[in-house]
């Protein structure tokens, strides 16, 4: 047991020239014979046993050069792999913060674009609205005007007696206005055809339904209070018209006729401007 634990315990190379030199002597004393002289013995065993361990020393050194330069070069490769994907790790670590920062500028612009938006498209509807591009939907007062059986045949309701009333809501704040349905724009037109009353070129018939969509708390008492609105009541009293004002809740006007939306040309105008021209395009 004592044999095998210090045979496990040798290192290899001086186990392998141990055995080397008894196998030497064992051979050359087995071919000799019991008579053989031991100093010959000797000489070629030793000669032999140092060419064995020259072999073996040289094959191991060898193999050992082999192996360090081996080694040498996998770690070198390895470091310099190791160094390539540093590199690249950190290439790609600055071009993922470059594209968080333009990710947040981008965001950041959505934002002011979306708000852009937003406040054009408030804007496009305040003037869809106030141009009769686009429906209308909101309070607003409704005037209703007609003939009475006092009325002479000449004294009609005629397409100025309108225009006054028209005016005289525009200049109220009034937001929009339509005539028994039909929406007015900066090109209508309130024109007698004879006798009968036409709107937008599509006549209409007593009586006759004004609806202008606005602030319901205060359009019927400034429709009132404005000289156009002065004026209206003047030609009520004169001809003998009826009228009523009646506040609504939620009243819905049409767009204008298609023909009436097509503009060769605008310009703005300011708010004293705007309030002139929409009471003059009625």
């Amino acid at each position: 047991m004592t044999d095998v634990t210090d045979r496990a315990r040798t290192p290899l190379l001086t186990l392998i020239t141990q055995e080397s030199l008894d196998q030497e002597y064992q051979a050359v004393a087995d071919r000799r014979g019991p008579g053989a002289s031991l100093r010959r013995v000797s000489r070629v065993g030793v000669i032999a046993v140092l060419g064995a361990f020259a072999l073996l020393v040289t094959v191991a050194a060898v193999q050992t050069s082999r192996n360090a330069a081996d080694q040498d070069a996998s770690r070198a490769a390895l470091i310099a792999r190791i160094e390539s994907r540093r590199d690249s790790v950190h290439d790609a670590q600055g071009r993922l913060n470059a594209l968080r920062e333009q990710n947040a500028l981008d965001e950041q612009s959505l934002r002011e674009l979306g708000d852009e938006l937003a406040a054009l498209e408030a804007r496009r509807a305040r003037i869809g609205a106030a141009a009769g591009f686009t429906p209308v939907v909101g309070p607003g007062i409704r005037v209703t005007v007609d003939n009475t059986a006092r009325t002479a045949p000449g004294n009609v309701v005629r397409d100025s007696d309108l225009a006054v009333l028209v005016d005289a809501l525009w200049s109220a704040g009034a937001e929009a206005i339509a005539i028994n349905g039909h929406r007015l724009t900066a090109r209508s037109a309130i024109r007698n055809s004879g006798t009968p009353i036409e709107v937008n070129s599509t006549g209409i018939a007593p009586p006759y339904s004004v609806v202008a969509v606005g602030n319901v708390d205060r359009l019927a008492a400034d429709f009132i209070e404005s000289d156009a609105g002065q004026d209206f009541l003047a030609l009520v009293n004169q001809f003998a018209f009826t009228y009523e004002v009646d506040n609504l809740s939620q009243v819905r006007l049409p767009a204008a006729p298609v023909g009436l939306l097509r503009l060769r040309s605008a310009r703005e105008l300011s708010n004293e401007g705007a309030e002139r021209q929409g009471g003059g395009a009625a």
